[in-house]
């Protein structure tokens, strides 16, 4: 599989399915989320209040990953993930990897061949930007994906392209 850095927006990736860094409510938020949700219309909403009534009542646990429609994203797919909170006194990071893996076999399940991610829990939730890059690149790296054949990190800003970037070559 293809690892590629790209510095943009993810609501503009031409992708099979784009990753969300999605709160457990499914339903909207901000950041990626909230972006997601506005660009892609109310085809995506409507589709996670269906899983919140069906499978997911108390939420999606962190972690795990869902697909719905895209709506009207560029993408056939939105893969919601929930993301953990950042702590410096808790080791979350296979948490945060689990984001990938799941996202990944759920990009698998649906036949996806190009996914573009975002830099899970690096936002509003707290996480070091270096050290996700790291966490998403040890996923990304070791993954045997069955139909995935390109993953994108999209970095939002220079400066996160160019930590990503850092990472990336040192890795």
């Amino acid at each position: 599989m293809e690892i590629t850095l790209v510095e943009g927006d993810i609501t503009t990736q031409q992708v099979d399915a784009i990753v969300n860094a999605a709160n457990s409510s499914l339903l909207g938020g901000g950041g990626v989320d909230g972006a997601i949700h506005r660009r892609g219309g109310p085809a995506i909403l409507a589709e996670c209040r269906a899983l919140r009534a069906s499978r997911y009542g108390r939420g999606l646990p962190a972690g795990q990953a869902v697909a719905t429609t895209a709506g009207e994203l560029p993408a056939r797919w939105v893969i919601h993930t929930v993301g953990p909170v950042w702590s410096a006194s808790e080791d979350r990071s296979a948490l945060l990897r689990d984001c990938y893996v799941n996202s990944l076999r759920v990009a698998d399940e649906v036949g996806a061949t190009t996914v573009a991610f975002p830099l899970i829990s690096a936002g509003i939730y707290g996480w070091p930007i270096e050290d996700a890059v790291r966490q998403a690149l040890t996923v990304l790296r070791a993954a045997t994906p069955a139909t995935v054949v390109e993953a994108r990190l999209v970095l939002f800003g220079a400066a996160t392209h160019a930590a990503a970037s850092r990472v990336f070559d040192d890795a």
